[in-house]
């Protein structure tokens, strides 16, 4: 069905033309002159620059037609079969050797109203044998998203209970800045420690690791800081793990991307694990 529905509707191309001034047979050879200043060179760039605006204008409508039809999909589906795939995807990545290897980690806080694949087991058995006193070697650390403003900044902090959790304005539980005795929890960005794992939501993914998220741009902005902090550290690459409902994943090349958008390494669906990038394809086949 998506794969129809792009065929209709292709992307525009507009090709810019170069004018190429002839030269007369009878003219004089050739003198090397001076280059014209900047303000009297041929303005190229504002072609350049209305083709990429207008490329980008289509590929934000064309995701913006792929949300909703996702979503009316995710309202529609049957609540035995999501209960099903909830479970069968939280137990795949529970019993998965590279899950119960990784020490520290990222994931979300799943929310019923924006039908996210359930979380609230993983994070359960996570915080059950919580990292003591920062030390990730006697359990796994974890860090939730809390979204700070409307321009895409969000940060991931550390929590070692459910009870840490508050509601914020959109009734989405996420954790407070403090905890209960005043203290500042820690920030992803400022840990000593790399993290091995993300576990991230999505409307839809395909399995060459595209991932379309809800439009915020929160989790894209959030992912190129933290693949930045890793490399100035010289730490090992985190495995971006996608979790899915069978009906989220798309045909390959449905998904329109920009430079902006980062990949997913893996994806878990019902049916199992899908490993994507050659990261991905080496520790999780190990």
């Amino acid at each position: 069905m998506w794969t129809r529905w792009l065929a209709s509707n292709p992307t525009p191309r507009v090709k810019a033309a170069l004018m190429i001034q002839p030269t007369s047979l009878l003219s004089p050879p050739p003198r090397i002159l001076p280059s014209r200043p900047a303000c009297l060179r041929p303005n190229v760039t504002m072609s350049t620059d209305l083709d990429q605006s207008t490329h980008l204008n289509e590929i934000f409508k064309q995701k913006g037609i792929l949300r909703t039809q996702v979503r009316k999909a995710l309202k529609f589906m049957d609540p035995s079969l999501r209960s099903q795939e909830d479970n069968a995807i939280q137990s795949i990545v529970l019993e998965a050797p590279w899950f119960k290897s990784s020490r520290s980690l990222c994931a979300y806080i799943s929310c019923t109203s924006l039908r996210e694949v359930d979380t609230s087991k993983l994070l359960t058995e996570i915080l059950r044998n919580p990292a003591k006193d920062g030390c990730a070697q006697t359990g796994k650390k974890l860090y939730v998203p809390r979204v700070e403003d409307k321009n895409s900044h969000m940060r991931m902090l550390n929590i070692s209970s459910m009870d840490d959790l508050i509601a914020n304005s959109m009734n989405i539980l996420e954790p407070a800045p403090e905890d209960h005795v005043g203290n500042v929890r820690e920030d992803v960005m400022q840990a000593n420690v790399p993290v091995d794992l993300f576990l991230l939501p999505g409307l839809a993914f395909d399995k060459s690791g595209r991932r379309l998220g809800r439009g915020g741009g929160y989790y894209d902005t959030f992912l190129r800081k933290y693949q930045e902090l890793a490399r100035e550290r010289n730490w090992k690459d985190p495995l971006f793990v996608g979790l899915s409902y069978s009906l989220q994943i798309m045909d390959e090349g449905v998904i329109p991307v920009t430079l902006h958008d980062v990949l997913v390494d893996a994806l878990v669906t019902p049916s199992g694990v899908i490993p994507i990038s050659p990261s991905a394809i080496e520790r999780m086949q190990n």
